[in-house]
């Protein structure tokens, strides 16, 4: 903004015509991305409209092969990211260091707006409440318009989150293609990775197999998508189902899954509570020998805090060389089996699988 008021107020630049009017090179360049973008539109046509191509994946899918093809042009070289893969050396910025410069979320924040939640409640008409959330199943379920009742549901004083269970009770709960198939196309991945898989493999006696979760609220969700889809070009089995899961819901998949690593991506500034959460539910589920590796924004201090929680690798921006992160995930499972065959040795083992943890590996 700064930048913008001074171009405009302090130069003449805005006395000008476009100086860019009637140039060859930027008319050719308009042209060439009108035709991709035709292109493209006749592609979506061919598969069915735009609601086709959401629903069948197609749009997603594509979004993610093109950052996958980014990545790889990252990791090459082929492409230049001052900072990370080019002159990463510099004086230390003032933006990225001292205290809150890297945003993270208190863990007050969550019982603070509990607290606000149950004073709602306990202030609002239960009876009002209830007719309102009829009102709105018997809505949703005869397929009429849900917007006059929820308006009523509102004015009653339902909560979002009341409301949302209501519908999910009715239509169920929706999840959105991630664009990690067996289909999506990549650009492979280094064959010392791909080697170092296939040794775990028959280390293992199975296919490795990772869970890669997507914690918290927010939905950025491009890192995940490409450790999911490069995971799945090394030879890891790989489960992903997208952002927005619960703790709970990533314990369950990594135990019907039989997951051998569990990777957090974290962008939400949440990475301290949600791998707290991740972990103890867990070792509730007697699951606590799986190790847990975490990326996300994370400054080394808090870095500091998940590795005493236990959990195996952090890895933040600077990690932008995938097949590194990849051959680190298979040192961590390595180790992992390490420390299973010495606790076995010692009676470990057999006090955990005795204390119903379940046998390890």
């Amino acid at each position: 903004m700064r930048m913008q008021q001074i171009l405009a107020f302090e130069t003449d630049l805005l006395e000008y015509d476009d100086i860019f009017d009637g140039s060859k090179v930027i008319d050719a360049k308009v042209e060439s991305l009108k035709e991709q973008t035709r292109a493209e539109l006749a592609r979506i046509g061919e598969i069915g409209g735009a609601v086709a191509a959401v629903e069948t994946g197609a749009l997603k899918q594509s979004l993610v092969e093109s950052n996958a093809r980014r990545i790889s042009a990252i990791e090459a070289g082929d492409q230049i990211v001052v900072g990370v893969n080019k002159w990463q050396q510099g004086e230390p910025s003032p933006l990225t260091a001292g205290e809150g410069a890297i945003f993270t979320v208190s863990e007050n924040v969550e019982m603070e707006a509990e607290a606000r939640i149950r004073d709602w409640r306990a202030k609002r008409d239960d009876r009002a409440v209830g007719r309102a959330l009829e009102d709105l199943e018997a809505a949703a379920r005869s397929g009429a318009n849900i917007m006059p009742v929820s308006i009523a549901a509102a004015k009653a004083g339902v909560t979002t989150g009341e409301w949302g269970a209501r519908l999910r009770d009715v239509f169920g709960e929706y999840r959105a293609p991630t664009g990690v198939t067996l289909q999506t196309v990549s650009s492979g991945a280094a064959e010392d990775a791909k080697l170092l898989i296939a040794d775990l493999g028959e280390r293992l006696g199975e296919q490795p197999r990772l869970v890669v979760g997507k914690p918290g609220l927010d939905g950025h969700s491009n890192g995940a998508e490409q450790i999911a889809l490069r995971a799945r070009d090394v030879g890891f089995d790989v489960t992903y189902d997208g952002i927005r899961q619960t703790p709970a819901e990533i314990v369950a998949k990594a135990k019907a899954t039989g997951a051998h690593v569990v990777g957090l991506s974290i962008l939400s500034g949440s990475h301290v509570p949600l791998v707290r959460d991740v972990k103890a539910k867990m070792r509730e589920a007697g699951l606590d020998h799986i190790p847990v590796v975490v990326g996300g924004i994370i400054s080394p201090d808090d870095e500091l805090v998940l590795k005493n929680m236990g959990v195996s690798a952090v890895y933040t921006p600077k990690d932008y060389v995938i097949d590194t992160i990849m051959i680190g995930l298979a040192k961590v499972v390595g180790k992992a089996l390490d420390k299973a065959s010495a606790d076995k040795r010692d009676g470990t083992g057999a006090n955990r699988e005795r204390d119903g943890a379940g046998q390890v590996y």
